[in-house]
């Protein structure tokens, strides 16, 4: 005798569904191309995209923030000073 329990039924009904989300409809989807990226630095790089060639104007090699150049924050008002001094942190 063979039982069908609850579990073994909702498997079997959510492989039934991404089954039919896997598969993709054909003709709606644009075509995907590895993407040269030119940055205004002289940097290229490859990524996956729907355009063939992308230009940008600041990259990782360029950006401040990524290439260490970038001013760190001031302490407005010595404020993480005070906070150490009161809570005893040095």
């Amino acid at each position: 005798m063979c039982f069908v329990t609850n579990a073994g039924r909702d498997a079997k009904m959510y492989l039934d569904t991404m089954k039919e989300v896997l598969i993709m409809k054909e003709g709606i989807h644009p075509e995907y191309h590895q993407a040269t990226i030119k940055c205004n630095c002289g940097n290229e790089f490859v990524a996956g995209s729907t355009k063939e060639s992308i230009r940008v104007e600041v990259c990782s090699k360029c950006h401040p923030f990524y290439t260490g150049s970038q001013k760190m924050l001031v302490d407005a008002g010595g404020r993480v000073d005070k906070f150490n001094k009161k809570y005893g942190r040095k």
